[in-house]
């Protein structure tokens, strides 16, 4: 995988938008100390947070062509962690 697939990774699934945010919000909030965040700020179609050193995760969201929701995440350093979130989706996704 390249440095620019680990900093911008997406993804698409049938959730509704508002449901992958709350999804996000919950997963990032509660993650091990070591690689812990708080949401940042929101709004319609995305939020950030900010984990250890100030680094950023976006998560943002936005209505597929065919269907379903986009979900576009970003992190320069948090790259594993947005990765790990994107495969609670599996069940959900549209290839």
């Amino acid at each position: 995988m390249t440095a620019s697939q680990r900093t911008l990774q997406e993804i698409q699934t049938t959730l509704a938008a508002d449901d992958v945010l709350a999804r996000a919000k919950h997963f990032f909030s509660n993650r091990p100390s070591l690689y812990s965040t708080f949401l940042d700020m929101e709004g319609p179609g995305y939020c950030t947070f900010r984990g250890q050193g100030g680094e950023e995760i976006v998560i943002g969201v936005a209505p597929a062509e065919n269907g379903g929701t986009r979900v576009t995440g970003s992190s320069y350093l948090f790259d594993m962690q947005v990765s790990r979130f994107f495969t609670t989706f599996e069940s959900d996704t549209i290839v």
